[in-house]
This record gives C-alpha cells, sequence and structure tokens, in this order.
C-alpha cells in the first residue's frame, strides 16, 4: 500500500471550522466592500449635486452678458481655444 501525501498548499481542507472561518471571514470583506461603496456613492452623489448647482447659478449669471454682446463671446471662446490648443501642442 501505498501513502500519497501533497505538499500542496491548495489542498483542500475537510474540516469544518476551517470551512466556516473562510466564509466568516469572505462574508466580511464582502461587507465591508459594500458599506466602502455606499460611502463612495453618498460623497459622489452629494458632489455631482453640488456641481449642478453651480452650472445653474453660473449658466444664469454668464447667460444675459453672451444674449447681449454674441461676438464677444465667440471672440473669448476662439482665443481660449487657440490659446490652449498652442499649449497641447508642444
Amino acid at each position: 500500500m501505498t501513502h500519497e501525501t501533497t505538499d500542496s498548499p491548495f489542498a483542500a481542507s475537510s474540516s469544518a471550522t476551517d470551512t466556516s472561518v473562510v466564509h466568516d471571514t469572505v462574508h466580511r470583506m464582502a461587507q465591508a466592500a459594500h458599506e466602502a461603496v455606499h460611502r463612495l456613492e453618498q460623497t459622489l452623489g452629494a458632489g455631482s449635486d453640488r456641481v449642478i448647482d453651480w452650472q445653474k447659478e453660473y449658466g444664469e449669471l454668464a447667460r444675459d452678458p453672451i444674449r447681449s454682446n454674441p461676438l464677444v463671446a465667440v471672440g473669448i471662446a476662439f482665443g481660449v481655444g487657440f490659446v490652449i490648443s498652442r499649449l497641447f501642442a508642444r
């Protein structure tokens, strides 16, 4: 009779307590990941609301001068675009 032993670190354990420990560890890690994602979602949601509010506020402030002087607005936009393109062309 030969008795085979494996030196593999991946050898299966037949112990129910080992399985329970692994299951509990995986469950705790999954729960921690879920909580982190939830916190991130809340933070990003609040940040996006602020950005939308700023866009509305400053959009209203910019709308009247642009409507009263459309050629000046186009000239400014062209100038800014030209400067940015020259900066990134290097």
